[in-house]
């Protein structure tokens, strides 16, 4: 059984083309600006068949085209890696075009094998300065970083995605450092700059959680602008999403 939080069909912003995107329970990253804090704990969401998310991407394939296909989000969907195995196998056997939406902080034998079957991994780094990231997130970046490593010695293609966070994630030499270390990946097609938003600040209030970053204002057009000139210093594609 797959644990699903919610689907949305027709998705254009996680991964290449018409997408069908499905986003799973639970979550170990603990992320201030979280805009789905409803999928961070493991007990939430719908036990589901992996049947039923094969046979609902197999009835939207017409529509995917030549770049679509489904994407696996969450949460994060490796905490469920074993279980999604079979599934992308069997999407696969389908001509699916597969993609894994990944903090990259979980790593074991499962999720090795998922990233294998995957045919494009969206690797969400935080934040590249470790304490930066530890307060961003409450955990490490160390195995992100290695995850990134992997992908890269095993020529996965990847997508980097970096959240723009004013005050915490948008320091210039945090981003020049992070284009140092990355910018010899030669299997990263892209760099996707997300803004921040505060579009799941009213979840918090439902849920009874603190928002801690209610005094941070999204990101001026200047502050985008300056942070694609950066990446762009590393990187040939950069994409503001």
């Amino acid at each position: 059984m797959v644990n699903v939080h919610s689907y949305e069909s027709m998705g254009t912003y996680d991964g290449p083309g018409l997408r069908l995107v499905v986003f799973l329970q639970g979550c170990p990253f603990r992320c201030l600006y979280c805009a789905n804090p409803d999928t961070i704990d493991v007990k939430g969401g719908t036990a589901t068949l992996p049947r039923e998310i094969i046979d609902m991407a197999v009835s939207q394939k017409p529509f995917f085209g030549k770049r679509g296909g489904i994407t696996l989000s969450g949460g994060e969907p490796t905490l469920q890696a074993k279980a999604l195995i079979p599934l992308f196998e069997e999407l696969k056997q389908h001509g699916i075009h597969t993609c894994l939406d990944t903090n990259g902080g979980i790593w074991n034998e499962s999720v090795e094998a998922l990233l294998q079957l995957t045919d494009l991994v969206l690797l969400d780094v935080k934040q590249f300065n470790p304490t930066r990231h530890q307060s961003l997130t409450g955990r490490s970046n160390e195995q992100t970083l290695k995850t990134a490593e992997w992908l890269h010695q095993h020529n996965r293609p990847m997508w980097l995605r970096y959240v723009l966070v004013p005050g915490y994630s948008d320091f210039e030499e945090d981003i020049r450092a992070l284009g140092e270390h990355f910018r010899s990946y030669d299997n990263i097609q892209r760099v996707e700059i997300l803004p921040y938003h505060r579009l799941g600040v009213h979840k918090y209030e439902a849920m009874g959680w603190d928002y801690q970053l209610k005094e941070v204002k999204e990101n001026t057009p200047e502050q985008l602008a300056k942070a694609e000139a950066l990446f762009k210093e590393y990187f040939p594609m950069v994409i503001v999403n």
